[in-house]
């Protein structure tokens, strides 16, 4: 069974699972249903109404296309190391087509990891890239289990961290951010989905009586919010582009009713390495 610090990741992919079985489909996962199945359940996000739900999976979806072009535009253009922060179940080493050469880091909880493992060694699945799995708390020192991988710090990287920063707190989003950053040579890239204003909220009011909580609100407002999150990674040596939700849907050729798109204030970043 799927641990259950990971119910998240396994609404994830069974929001692709279901994406790829539309004929109009924004992306192809084809191992997503092989995740589901193992996790012995298909039922997640039950406790939203139908239009929370709704914009969810759209939600997913248009960043989940969003990011898989951008991994692809940054490994054209050369870069050949790859880290997924919070990999979670995602599947972009196995059904992306790579350039040669390319590794990808895939980092989460060592839980996550093994159940991740058991699974494609049941499924018989191969990676279309060097996939290297690092078991590591975010919360905690990361990079250096991520050197001893086999990271190369002197080369271009380009960094993915999906519906990540809304579960970490500030403090901890900003070092990942400025680490991100040191081992990143100019040209690198970084992709980040960043909060709605209806996350922040939730996180204010689950750290209301914490000591730092009122400062740690207004820092993760200050990220999330789209004015703010340019100057925010731009303070850290990142020059990011941001993207709205269903700016980027009608781009892809989908566009949002306005009842998903006027609720969904979620922000995609680009961000380039200064």
């Amino acid at each position: 069974m799927l641990p259950e610090v990971s119910l998240t990741a396994f609404g994830v992919a069974a929001a692709r699972a279901a994406e790829t079985a539309r004929a109009d489909r924004l992306f192809a996962d084809p191992f997503a249903a092989g995740f589901v199945r193992a996790a012995g359940s298909t039922r997640w996000a039950d406790d939203l109404g139908e239009g929370r739900r709704a914009a969810l999976v759209a939600w997913i979806n248009v960043r989940t296309r969003f990011l898989d072009d951008l991994l692809l535009e940054a490994c054209a253009g050369g870069a050949r190391q790859v880290v997924i922060l919070g990999a979670g179940l995602d599947a972009r080493a196995f059904r992306l087509a790579w350039p040669e050469a390319v590794r990808l880091f895939e980092l989460d909880l060592k839980g996550v990891l093994e159940f991740k493992h058991a699974v494609i060694e049941a499924e018989g699945w191969q990676p279309a890239c060097v996939r290297i799995s690092v078991p590591v708390d975010l919360s905690e020192d990361w990079s250096g289990p991520l050197l001893r991988a086999g990271f190369a710090s002197g080369s271009a990287v380009v960094w993915i961290a999906e519906g990540l920063l809304a579960y970490l707190s500030p403090t901890t989003s900003d070092s990942l951010v400025v680490r991100a950053a040191e081992l990143s040579p100019p040209g690198s890239r970084l992709g980040l989905t960043l909060a709605s204003a209806r996350r922040l909220n939730s996180w204010r009011e689950a750290h209301r009586e914490a000591p730092d909580g009122p400062e740690d609100y207004l820092a993760l407002f200050r990220s999330a919010h789209a004015e703010q999150a340019v100057e925010w990674l731009g303070s850290h040596g990142w020059q990011a582009k941001l993207f709205d939700v269903a700016e980027r849907s009608a781009a892809y050729g989908r566009p949002l009713g306005q009842d998903i798109a006027g609720g969904n204030a979620a922000r995609l970043v680009d961000a380039e390495r200064r």
